[in-house]
């Protein structure tokens, strides 16, 4: 980064998640002067690591004569990372930076804050991130009444009424696609490098309609790869489907009837766009990045106004 660049540099938003840190410099008005990423997820740090993490990437970036404020959301702020922030209750509106969680550094140059995750009590569940891009699209779409979907590994349906997130449901989804894929039987039935709609499609409509035989349908892969003809990428892409059909099945009080936007990657979250289309529903994709650094941003102006 140049001179001139660094004296614009007015904050640092920081997405720091499991396995990845990756945060954007952002100048006075709010654009993006840089982004910066690594591997130093919080799941291979010490809590007095992560101050040194974060200097690895910014250490060139930060103006000598200022203290440069970050903000940040994520599992840094969990049991196991930098310093725990606190949970919000549901119902509760995301979090906008009031209940940020103020970290002690070493570096004269930073300022550092945490903001809290989301949880609810019953049926308990938590959230640590998707709490951000909630608020990152609520600060774009604040009249929105209905029903967010963050597909990723572990991906989240949260009903949102009056700006406020009303409850949510947390589902394996992805994790258990990466254990079965991997580190089971199937993991040479379902390695396919193309990709099948039609089996994808069938695969979720059977999951849908018939829930209770998926754990038997999981094995049929394996058996059909050795005694017919299915093909590896079919054999992916019916996984998938028998997955996020079961899913879908056990979301279906959440999208039922609800409008919906979705909150994720690009390829994840057109797969879970056209199973619902296949319920006959429509969903809007929004980008994770985006609706990440619209919600720090939106945070940090509460932050800053506070101190």
């Amino acid at each position: 980064m140049n001179d001139t660049t660094r004296q614009k540099l007015a904050l640092v938003a920081v997405d720091w998640g499991t396995s990845n840190l990756r945060l954007t410099l952002l100048d006075n008005s709010g654009e993006a002067i840089g982004e910066r990423s690594s591997d130093r997820g919080m799941g291979s740090l010490e809590p007095s690591e992560f101050e040194d993490a974060l200097l690895e990437l910014i250490d060139e970036d930060l103006p000598q004569d200022k203290v440069t404020p970050v903000i940040c959301c994520g599992m840094v702020g969990s049991r196991q990372g930098w310093q725990e922030a606190s949970y919000l209750t549901v119902p509760c509106a995301p979090p906008d930076g009031t209940r940020a969680t103020r970290v002690a550094v070493n570096d004269p140059r930073l300022s550092l804050w945490i903001l809290p995750g989301v949880k609810q009590a019953r049926p308990a569940d938590v959230m640590r991130g998707e709490e951000t891009q909630i608020a990152g699209y609520l600060a774009q779409n604040p009249e929105f009444d209905g029903v967010l979907c963050l597909p990723g590994t572990h991906t989240k349906w949260a009903r949102i009424s009056a700006g406020e997130i009303v409850s949510f449901q947390t589902f394996m989804t992805g994790e258990l696609f990466a254990l079965l894929s991997k580190n089971s039987v199937l993991r040479h039935t379902v390695n396919g490098a193309n990709w099948d709609a039609q089996a994808f499609e069938e695969a979720l409509s059977d999951a849908m309609s018939r829930p209770q035989g998926i754990a038997s349908k999981l094995f049929g892969l394996r058996a059909e790869n050795l005694v017919g003809d299915m093909s590896p990428t079919q054999g992916k892409a019916r996984l998938s489907g028998y997955l996020i059909g079961l899913e879908l099945a056990g979301a279906r009080p959440y999208w039922l009837g609800m409008e919906i936007a979705m909150i994720g990657a690009p390829a994840l979250s057109k797969l879970y766009q056209d199973g619902l289309a296949v319920q006959g529903v429509s969903a809007s994709v929004h980008s994770v990045k985006d609706m990440t650094l619209s919600g720090l941003k939106a945070a940090y102006s509460v932050v800053k106004d506070s101190n």
